[in-house]
């Protein structure tokens, strides 16, 4: 399967900062169903950048699947691997929901929103999953996308030995209520599929005994492990999810979006909030800095994007609807490469207390 093709002012802008010193990041990835197509587009102009090198890679649901399969890319076949991987991973994603129930119609396509609120077979599946649990309605535990990762990921790639990035791969344990994190020697097809594992639609990931849900539940992602686990400062975050939102939910389906998009943000805000803490020691000459880690924090979002998308478009992955965000990422990308390429290692581009606190 081909890779997409770039367009010469995208190849331009790749361009734009190479005379640059190299630098090095690390990238956490929030979850988002199928918007996680904004994320691949992200992560595509991001290795379109030579001067631009990663140490660790932290995502969870969406962002494990496209962190897992960026990282399988690098192993097997450098920036230009993981390119081709994340398109061929994405391109079967869409091939696998086209011969699914879930299809936009007509009047979805016309609205622009990539939803499928007037689609039957969506209208009658969001009936259903309100009132049976997967365990009812999807016996056999049938899930599409087990097949695509494992015809996207060859795991052997990913062990620490050959991989150049620290993965981690956040899960919610759902005895303990802990989150879990896959490390790269602990990468399997069911740990990425327990970190989407959205309990209304799955049913629970087992692996040694424990059962998993999506991990967005206890980190979306968990900044920790790059914290702890990595050499790095510089954290960019991914972000799906907006944190704010100006208009109140009024529909059954906006307040549980709503539900879950507060929920699925906690964690990375009270992690943010530490981060905040930890910063204001260092600066300060309350506590010597040689104990502490300074933390760079970065990120790339389209909230204005995601508002005005419906939680039902979360389950679209319509190519059509896939490419967009995918180009809409790459143009976010872009824009923030060009205007905080120089900050990485120097300062973070985002004011914590403003965006987070």
């Amino acid at each position: 399967m081909n890779k997409h093709v770039k367009t010469d002012s995208g190849n331009q802008r790749a361009a734009s900062i190479s005379g640059r010193d190299t630098r090095k990041i690390n990238l956490a990835l929030q979850g988002g169903g199928a918007h996680g197509a904004f994320t691949w587009g992200v992560l595509d102009r991001l290795l379109d950048e030579p001067k631009l090198s990663f140490e660790g890679i932290v995502a969870t649901s969406a962002g494990a699947m496209n962190a897992a399969v960026m990282a399988y890319g690098l192993a097997e076949g450098g920036r230009s691997g993981a390119q081709t991987a994340l398109a061929n991973f994405w391109r079967r994603v869409s091939h696998a929901a086209a011969s699914g129930p879930l299809q936009p119609t007509m009047l979805d396509r016309f609205t622009g929103s990539k939803s499928l609120e007037f689609s039957p077979a969506f209208i009658m599946f969001d009936m259903i999953t309100r009132v049976m649990s997967p365990y009812q309605f999807n016996p056999f535990n049938v899930n599409p996308l087990r097949q695509v990762l494992e015809h996207s990921i060859d795991l052997d790639a990913v062990r620490m030995a050959r991989c150049p990035v620290k993965l981690s791969i956040c899960a919610t344990n759902v005895r303990t209520g802990k989150v879990k994190v896959f490390g790269n020697d602990e990468l399997s097809i069911d740990a990425v599929m327990a970190s989407a594992c959205l309990p209304f639609l799955f049913q629970a990931v087992e692996i040694d005994g424990e059962a998993y849900w999506d991990g967005g539940y206890m980190g979306n992602p968990a900044l920790f492990p790059l914290i702890y686990g990595c050499d790095t400062p510089d954290i960019l975050v991914v972000h799906i999810n907006p944190i704010e939102r100006t208009e109140l939910p009024r529909t059954a389906g906006e307040i549980l979006n709503r539900i879950n998009e507060i929920s699925f943000n906690s964690s990375l805000l009270r992690e943010m909030r530490a981060v905040a803490f930890v910063t204001e020691l260092v600066d300060s000459e309350m506590a010597p800095s040689r104990n502490l880690k300074r933390i760079y924090v970065h990120g790339i979002s389209d909230d204005d994007t995601m508002k005005a998308l419906s939680v039902s478009s979360k389950l679209n992955a319509d190519w059509g609807a896939l490419v967009d965000l995918r180009d809409r990422g790459r143009e976010c990308a872009d824009i923030w490469l060009r205007a905080n390429f120089d900050a990485i290692g120097k300062r973070s581009t985002v004011d914590i207390r403003e965006r987070y606190l």
